[in-house]
């Protein structure tokens, strides 16, 4: 059957569809994705979702005693536990979203090789994954912030609004680059595992930006720091959960948040439409690599 009967009979030859918005329209589908993802994550797990909880608080306590105990981070910022877990949330959805995503056309060969669908609904359903297992650890938070008094404003929830937003755009977009990626080289799995690891330390997670400053001064240094996505979206987080809580008596915001949250925004849109295109340029040799 030749590329003319294909198109004849409904048919669409891979990587010519509408992509993204093909996955989008596809909602179903999402949802099958999503669900298959979820009882094979837990597939014979006597905790199930609960690991939701489990791993996000042992890390949490792991770094409050490692960094605001034994380094007394808690001494030199009030109300440390929020402002610490209110960043390792927002690294843990990053990381947790783009690993799943980079590998998802791998995990998912027998489909790709079987069968044809818009192939972005498997980044997609691991990045929606991710989002499923972020919400017990946002609800965890949202306890200890009102336990703490937590009263933000319009502007607080903006914020996180923001923040959130720009760390799904991102995460589907690198997904995307490298779940193609992937597919042709098997060493992207290794650069994203070292993505992950960075990603902890490269942003004001187990630290305050003062002492970034401090340490690279305000020159290039600390310009590139900021240009770094996920920098102003862990302080958007930081504005929006620990800024309100009364043991925070003045938060001051690092210089340009609002400019630099501007360009994340800007960049991540951009490695959006930049890893979709990479993505529909790789689709129809999928088949073929696995």
């Amino acid at each position: 059957m030749d590329q003319l009967t294909l198109v004849a009979d409904g048919f669409t030859k891979p990587g010519r569809g509408r992509g993204l918005l093909d996955a989008v329209n596809n909602r179903f589908l999402l949802k099958l994705l999503v669900n298959k993802e979820l009882r094979v994550r837990y597939r014979g797990s006597i905790l199930g979702m609960a690991w939701s909880y489990v791993k996000p608080t042992v890390q949490f306590f792991v770094f409050y005693f490692a960094v605001g105990v034994f380094l007394r981070m808690n001494q030199s910022v009030p109300n440390f536990a929020v402002y610490l877990f209110s960043g390792i949330i927002a690294i843990n959805l990053f990381n947790e979203a783009f690993g799943n995503a980079t590998r998802a056309i791998v995990g998912n060969a027998a489909l790709v090789k079987k069968i044809y669908l818009p192939r972005q609904l498997f980044s997609l359903a691991s990045v929606w994954v991710a989002i499923v297992h972020f919400i017990p650890q946002l609800i965890v938070l949202l306890i200890a912030a009102l336990f703490m008094g937590w009263r933000p404003g319009p502007l607080n929830l903006a914020a996180g609004v923001l923040g959130f937003a720009i760390l799904v755009t991102l995460s589907v977009g690198l997904g995307l680059l490298f779940g193609a990626l992937n597919v042709m080289m098997r060493d992207s799995e290794n650069i994203v595992d070292l993505v992950g690891m960075v990603a902890s330390w490269a942003s004001p997670v187990l630290y305050h930006w003062e002492n970034v400053r401090a340490a690279v001064g305000e020159g290039w240094g600390w310009t590139l720091y900021q240009l770094n996505p996920l920098t102003p979206v862990v302080e958007l987080f930081h504005l929006c959960f620990w800024a309100p809580t009364p043991g925070v008596v003045t938060y001051v915001q690092p210089p340009g948040l609002w400019m630099f949250s501007l360009i994340a925004t800007v960049t991540s849109v951009a490695i959006l439409f930049f890893g979709e295109y990479v993505f529909r340029r790789l689709d129809g040799r999928f088949a073929q690599e696995l």
